[in-house]
């Protein structure tokens, strides 16, 4: 068994895909055990390299398999907690960014560097071959593709959330520019997306109900799509659809998507700025993206540029 630790959001399971799929080539007999939140099976299942879920509750798992994992492999941190949380396993061996503190030897971790690349690089130093380009998933069964244009105002964190009357003025005039324009948003954001809705003059039919894998599909599907620096913004990457994405706090070097046309960023930072911001406040940098910019970006998106990736 190999066990692999990632237990974080829809855009960590996402830019984790090609190490994920470089164990699965690595080792194609072995059962390959992730731990990860329950509620993200809908898309662990669409990368194809993960044969069972191990539900977690942040870093603290439900209940570990039993017998010890021939190796371990963290893609969650570099330690030493979770480090330390994969050893409490008793794997014949672990693979790892170095952690003295958790007496455990590896390459040597850098805060600079591309999320997806992070952990290619990780695997690269065991032996392994993995290719930062794949990562696209599955578009779930059942679901057609419906050309909406999605706007996404929600994410986790304030600094993160671009004002909603800016994304509702953005969602008014792609509306009067002929898109077919959806407002989405996770359950705790309901009354978010009813507001973007509503100030751009969007009916109820433009507040979709999904869940994560109907989510997925509609990214898939969709003509376009607007987010912060979010996790649905990676859905766009894997399906290789059009999209504009707001930074703030966090510069696109790190979290943003492969540099191609498709994949618009906008980001006013610096590289000295990190972190998402205490409180309630908008990240400045966020804050100086301006609605003319991001209307910009969204028809330099939509240029012809190729196939779509699937």
């Amino acid at each position: 068994m190999i066990l692999v630790l990632r237990a974080l959001g829809v855009g960590d399971l996402a830019t984790g895909v090609p190490a994920l799929r470089a164990l699965r080539t690595a080792f194609p007999a072995e059962e390959l055990v992730l731990a990860a939140p329950a509620w993200l099976a809908p898309l662990v299942t669409l990368t194809g390299a993960v044969d069972r879920i191990l539900p977690t509750d942040g870093l603290t798992p439900r209940a570990w398999p039993g017998g010890s994992p021939e190796l371990a492999v963290n893609l969650h941190g570099s330690g030493p907690e979770s480090h330390r949380l994969l050893l409490s396993a008793r794997p014949a061996r672990l693979w790892a960014f170095r952690s003295e503190a958790a007496g455990v030897e590896g390459p040597l971790w850098s805060d600079e560097e591309h999320e997806v690349r992070r952990w290619c690089r990780m695997l690269r130093h065991f032996g392994l071959a993995p290719d930062e380009t794949d990562l696209t998933l599955t578009t779930p069964l059942g679901y057609a593709p419906s050309a909406v244009t999605i706007v996404h105002p929600g994410a986790k964190s304030p600094s993160r959330r671009w004002p909603p009357q800016r994304f509702a003025e953005v969602a008014r005039r792609l509306h009067d520019a002929g898109h077919h324009v959806v407002i989405t948003g996770s359950p705790a954001e309901q009354d978010l997306t009813a507001k973007v809705a509503a100030d751009a003059g969007l009916g109820p039919e433009s507040l979709p109900a999904t869940d994560l894998a109907s989510l997925a599909a509609l990214i898939a599907g969709a003509r376009l799509l607007i987010s912060g620096d979010t996790g649905v913004s990676h859905l766009a990457t894997a399906y290789g659809t059009p999209s504009v994405t707001l930074f703030g706090p966090m510069s696109p070097a790190r979290w943003g998507p492969p540099a191609h046309p498709r994949h618009q960023v906008i980001w006013h930072g610096t590289r000295s700025e990190r972190g998402d911001l205490p409180g309630p406040d908008v990240h400045p940098a966020l804050l100086a993206v301006t609605v003319e910019e991001t209307l910009a970006a969204a028809r330099q998106a939509l240029l012809p540029a190729g196939p779509r990736s699937r």
